[in-house]
């Protein structure tokens, strides 16, 4: 390999959010990668930095023709310029969007298990999450349609975030479902939000489909979201883009992030895309085969190790979703044992919605000696927890 993602890095004192653990804490939670993003971007970032002048900035024709270029070549979707509109991040863009195209108490629907801060997003403007569990048979996922019709029908839902790909089980939704979402919404009256900052991290020869992409009727009811930031690492550098291609709707999200003040660049923001969009696929190409051995890793050491643990099939993210259902004891926290008897930190299931109660999410971006060091702590942490007894009525808070 031409780039060393084996290379570990020490980020502890550098205020990194992911590292603010506790000393001999190993944290594969919060989803950013152990890996130094492509040297063009840094390249980049130093070339601006060295002009010495840190003013306001506009976003140039450069931005908006990086974007279009990707897309149009590795996602096979162009976007028109006038579709796209510049955000601080994809999180920012999903709060001012609901905040805008609701009112309080309406629902916004979202198919769990499912990223976190949607949650947040919904609740934090008032509105109701209304959850459509995605159906779990045989070890993976696929979506309820006929429950989701009925939660689209609901004369209250207004808004459907869908996560394409999906986190945390890493699913790629292929194109008839997507149109069936498209389709759904459309006679409900329902808009879709889609957040698709993962799809350029799925399995080398698996492709994601845009939403927008799949049909008119998809395209006419829809806000896309995607950025540069979790593919090459950049989220400390809040950059994204928003595509709307329906002009009420644009106009609408216009005014939603600029009355949010989260429409301007800094002036790293747009340098660190424009690298990463027209420099960076050679490092990308690299870093999605090396996470590819790092997923074959966690599941061969499952098979061997903790074969009572299921690894969901994953083709895309970097995020794995561990089905451990047949080792989790009724009123204990296996992710908070394992972290307080070893120091691994997992992201609870039950963060990502009911029906994530007994799985965890672990976040793989990182070298494998990293990898290894969280899968043996994995293993301490279960055989612990499972030898534990189960709860007594003398251990129960009163």
């Amino acid at each position: 390999m031409k780039y060393d993602f084996d290379k570990v890095i020490d980020r502890k004192h550098t205020h990194a959010l992911k590292w603010d653990v506790r000393e001999g804490e190993l944290p594969m939670w919060v989803a950013d990668m152990d890996f130094m993003t492509a040297p063009q971007i840094i390249r980049a970032i130093k070339n601006r930095a060295d002009h010495g002048i840190f003013g306001y900035t506009n976003v140039p024709e450069k931005w908006y023709a990086a974007y279009q270029d990707w897309w149009q070549k590795r996602h096979d979707f162009f976007i028109e310029k006038d579709w796209m509109m510049f955000c601080t991040g994809v999180v920012p863009a999903i709060s001012s969007i609901v905040r805008k195209l609701t009112t309080p108490n309406e629902n916004v629907v979202v198919q769990t298990p499912v990223y976190s801060i949607f949650f947040n997003s919904i609740i934090n403007n008032g509105c109701r999450v209304l959850e459509s569990p995605l159906i779990y048979e045989n070890g993976s996922y696929e979506m309820d349609f006929t429950d989701l019709k009925w939660k689209l029908s609901n004369p209250q839902t207004t808004l459907m975030i869908l996560c394409n790909p999906q986190n945390p089980a890493g699913c790629i939704w292929d194109k008839k479902t997507l149109q069936r979402i498209g389709e759904l919404c459309a006679e409900h009256h329902v808009t879709v939000i889609s957040d698709e900052i993962h799809c350029d991290l799925t399995d080398p020869g698996k492709e994601y489909i845009p939403f927008a992409s799949v049909s008119e009727v998809c395209r006419e009811h829809s806000i896309t979201c995607i950025a540069p930031t979790k593919t090459f690492n950049l989220a400390g550098l809040q950059t994204a883009a928003i595509v709307v291609p329906n002009e009420v709707l644009r106009y609408k999200v216009y005014r939603a992030i600029n009355t949010d003040e989260v429409a301007e660049p800094n002036v790293f923001a747009v340098e660190a895309a424009v690298a990463a969009y027209t420099q960076g696929e050679e490092w990308l190409e690299e870093l999605r085969a090396y996470l590819l051995e790092n997923k074959r890793t966690v599941q061969d050491f499952l098979n061997r190790e903790l074969p009572a643990i299921h690894l969901v099939p994953s083709e895309a993210t970097y995020l794995l979703w561990l089905d451990c259902r047949k080792i989790i004891k009724e009123g204990w926290s296996l992710g908070s044992s394992i972290r307080n008897e070893t120091g691994l930190f997992l992201s609870e299931g039950r963060d990502y919605g009911e029906a994530g109660k007994n799985f965890l999410r672990m976040n793989i971006a990182c070298p494998r000696k990293l990898l290894m060091d969280g899968l043996n702590r994995l293993k301490k942490g279960v055989e612990i927890y499972t030898a534990r007894p189960e709860w007594g009525e003398d251990d129960l808070e009163v």
